[in-house]
């Protein structure tokens, strides 16, 4: 113990005198532990829970009872999520406040919540909405009191700040809810605890949510004489009332599953530890490399006192627990300090925030991740410092052990083991690949420092300061290859991920078929009278910048009530499950026809006039007949599917699918239509604001642009970019910074031979350039395996092989190129740029020893 001391404090005294050393080390260990305990502490503060949301939701009351329109339902014990245990509604009212009153012993209030429309400058909009007395003190602690007081009245409101804001409205002020224009006072402002930022507006019953008058979709709160206990949830279950209880939230009943377990969740946290720990240690390591060279003579003079290797490694070793600790520490104290910083901003974006939680569990497991990655980064050059010759040391001379060239042999057999078990993971999940993957990650850095010194045999053609870069590197391989490798284990991630992830919306694209060309517009009025639909069709023809527009229809029964409409495949087994359609099939006629298909199709139009479907696939059509398929828009269930005559035809896209339906195909079912949809060719530049501009005058509408499937891409690449950036650049300018302190004498020689300052610079910029040039292609070439073996479980509908292990099916490849050469040769230069203009060209004069 007394040694172990001793090498504890030498590493405290040297870690003060090389303090840009230290904080070097620090920076690499600490970040990543001060930036995952700031996501864990954010994370655990911004999720709300259904234990941590009882007081915005419930109050002081006892529970929240709905109704619905069934009459039994099953739920889940936190009254989020229900199913229809009948499956087909009720015949009896909805439930009313008297009915509910006789099955609850206690006092109930009404408490409907939904969302209510406004009217602004712009027109009518939609805001969350809440009809409740808060003066009640069954709602005590539900919303906080900002400004002014409670509606005590039903003309007075009161609203959250982010409201107020879009009405361009204040206490005191009238505004207009709802589309009867009824005028209400703002009399407050409030705050819902647990949603920060959130628009909301509170009133009495009947003001604000004019369908929910009349029981059905109502609620209330209740104050209980006894606790509702599962028991009695599952009672008032039988009546079709969903109940979220106080006391089942809090103690939920045993044996009932409240998360499904998730059996992998063990193997994803050894591969992230396994990864960020290989990443630290990969880019904290040069620094300990450096700080060794500089203490060869110290670590001599206590050899030559006695000291053994066990001794020098003990010391070292001290390092990387003493930096890692301190760094850890540092890390996780400004982790949560950053956290309690930010998470009021996020929460304000994200939309919710709970109290602030510090998952203490899980932030001591991340320090203690840094503290071992301190020790492991040491871990190497404490076995160098054990086999170094103190005599030649303590002689003048550089005393470095050989420098060996890695292991190759090992490296070469993580790499073919981890192949061969990605090609036998391909037909699972995307876990199983990744850690296979792993394997060849490992391998490689097993092999980086061979790679290091086949590479530097290329320099001899190079320009002289290249050369004496590359040479340098290749010189001092532990620094150069610990620093490489961790730039291609971050780019094998990211590229990997990013060919997986073009791949897969590829895959996607591929497979999806929408109902309308990629482009185009549907506007949708189902609820418009016969006035506002004729507003609507002129206001469209103006909002729409002179796109022509074409009607459609919409269908539906017997009763008025809408209804969806589908058409069914046909190919029975042989339909691939990956193939899906978007949206619902087209009710129209020659000029719809025309728009889906892009052009006049005279034999198309004429089959669409004689009552025939006519159909884009021909998975649909079968012996001339198509399976229409009619569903009650409020799951009443599914009408008999009813084959009907049909053609098949081409659209314009080859992508677009389904078809045509005219309307007398569906009165031949019993299927009323009536015209309340628009289609055009036109994207607008802002979808939120022209659907507001077209509800403003004629009524609430409902707007949909079919977009390309693979446009959800870009903002994951850019990420990925982001993340690798921070990476590969870190990792360089590290080891180029090590570089450069450790070259500095050479440098000063050049200079003081009369080198210009550029060819300093362009040695510190071929540094930067050799190692991060070096761990992106090694990094992209095992990158482009990883990104093939995950294009296979991270595909849609993937249906693996059955003959052959290796064999697990079709899949579709893509490679976003632009991505790649950013990463591969962009970063790279970026680096090498920013380190030779960064570079110190001021010589520095030396006394030198002898």
């Amino acid at each position: 113990m007394s040694a172990f001391a001793a090498a504890l404090r030498i590493s405290r005294r040297d870690a003060v005198r090389f303090k840009g050393r230290t904080a070097l080390i620090m920076v690499m260990i600490g970040l990543p532990v001060l930036l995952i305990t700031g996501v864990l502490t954010g994370y655990a503060t911004i999720d709300v829970d259904a234990r941590e949301g009882l007081t915005t939701r419930l109050g002081s009351a006892d529970a929240w009872i709905g109704t619905s329109r069934f009459g039994s339902i099953e739920q889940d014990p936190f009254g989020m999520s229900w199913t229809s245990g009948s499956g087909e509604p009720s015949t009896d009212s909805p439930g009313t406040q008297a009915k509910v009153a006789a099955l609850v012993d206690g006092r109930i209030i009404p408490y409907n919540e939904d969302y209510g429309e406004f009217q602004d400058k712009d027109g009518y909009d939609r805001v969350s909405a809440v009809e409740v007395d808060l003066r009640d003190p069954m709602t005590r602690g539900m919303r906080q009191l900002k400004e002014g007081r409670f509606p005590a009245s039903p003309s007075e409101v009161v609203a959250t700040p982010a409201q107020l804001l879009r009405q361009g409205a204040k206490v005191g002020d009238t505004i207009s809810v709802t589309r009867r224009n009824t005028r209400v006072r703002v009399v407050g402002v409030i705050e819902n605890p647990s949603r920060p930022g959130s628009a909301e507006i509170i009133g009495f019953q009947g003001v604000l949510l004019l369908d929910k008058v009349g029981g059905l979709g109502a609620g209330w709160l209740a104050d209980t004489t006894a606790p509702l206990d599962w028991a009695r949830v599952q009672g008032l279950n039988r009546h079709g009332l969903l109940v979220r209880s106080r006391a089942v939230i809090e103690n939920p009943p045993a044996g009932v599953i409240l998360d499904s377990p998730d059996g992998t969740a063990p193997i994803k946290t050894a591969l992230a530890v396994v990864f960020i720990v290989m990443e630290t240690v990969l880019l904290a390591g040069p620094a300990f490399a450096v700080g060794l060279r500089r203490r060869r003579r110290e670590l001599a003079v206590i050899a030559a006192q006695g000291g053994s290797g066990a001794h020098l490694r003990a010391i070292v070793l001290a390092d990387g627990l003493v930096l890692g600790g301190v760094a850890a520490l540092a890390g996780t104290v400004l982790g949560i300090g950053g956290a309690l910083a930010a998470v009021p901003l996020v929460g304000q974006w994200v939309g919710q925030l709970g109290p602030f939680e510090v998952p203490w569990a899980s932030v001591a497991g991340v320090a203690v991740l840094g503290v071992v990655s301190g020790l492991i980064a040491a871990l190497v050059p404490a076995v160098q410092a054990a086999r170094q010759s103190p005599a030649q040391v303590l002689a003048g001379r550089t005393g470095e052990s050989r420098d060996r060239a890695g292991r190759p042999v090992l490296g070469l057999v993580l790499v073919v083991a981890g192949l061969v078990l990605t090609a036998l993971s391909l037909r699972g999940e995307e876990l199983p690949v990744v850690a296979a993957l792993g394997l060849v990650v490992l391998g490689l850095v097993a092999l980086m420092p061979w790679l290091v010194r086949r590479t530097a045999r290329l320099a001899a053609r190079l320009p002289l300061p290249l050369r004496l870069a590359v040479r340098d590197a290749s010189r001092h391989r532990s620094r150069t290859a610990s620093a490489a490798a961790a730039v291609m284990a971050a780019t094998v991630a990211a590229v990997g991920f990013s060919i997986g992830l073009a791949s897969s919306s590829a895959g996607r694209e591929a497979a999806y078929h929408p109902y309308a060309p990629v482009g185009s517009i549907k506007i949708e009025g189902a609820d418009l009278d016969d006035s506002g639909w004729a507003k609507l069709r002129t206001a469209a023809a103006r909002q729409l910048g002179g796109a022509r527009t074409v009607p459609g229809a919409y269908p539906v029964d017997t009763k008025g009530r809408g209804t969806w409409i589908d058409l069914g495949r046909n190919c029975g087994e042989r339909c691939d499950p990956s193939v899906s359609y978007g949206g619902e099939v087209p009710v129209g006629d020659a000029q719809l026809l025309a728009l889906i298909q892009g052009r006049q199709d005279p034999r198309a139009a004429a089959a669409l006039a004689a009552g025939k479907i006519v159909v884009f696939d021909p998975e649909l059509i079968k012996n001339g007949l198509a399976t229409l398929q009619v569903m009650n828009r409020d799951d009443e269930g599914v009408v008999k599917p009813k084959r009907l005559p049909a053609v098949l035809a081409s659209a314009a896209d080859p992508h677009v699918g389904g078809g045509v339906v005219p309307p007398a195909a569906l009165a031949s079912i019993g299927v009323q239509v009536k015209e309340r949809r628009l289609y055009a060719m036109y994207r607008p530049a802002d979808q939120e604001q022209l659907t507001r501009d077209l509800s403003a005058i004629s009524g609430r509408i409902d707007l949909y642009v079919q977009r390309d499937q693979g446009e959800d891409l870009i903002p994951m690449l850019w990420i990925l970019l982001g993340v690798a950036m921070v990476l590969v650049l870190g990792g360089t300018f590290a080891a180029t910074g090590l570089a450069a302190a450790d070259m500095r004498r050479d440098l000063d020689t050049m200079s003081a031979v009369g080198a210009p300052s550029r060819s300093r610079r362009l040695v510190i910029a071929g540094q930067a350039g050799y190692i991060a040039g070096l761990g992106a292609v090694v990094g992209v070439v095992a990158g482009a395996v990883a990104g093939i073996a995950l294009s296979w479980p991270m595909a849609i509908g993937h249906r693996a092989g059955d003959a052959f292990p290796f064999d697990p099916g079709p899949t579709t490849i893509a490679v976003p190129w632009l991505f790649l050469a950013a990463l591969v040769l962009g970063l790279p230069l970026l680096a090498a740029l920013v380190a030779g203009l960064s570079a110190r060209t001021r010589l520095v004069l030396a006394r030198r020893l002898t």
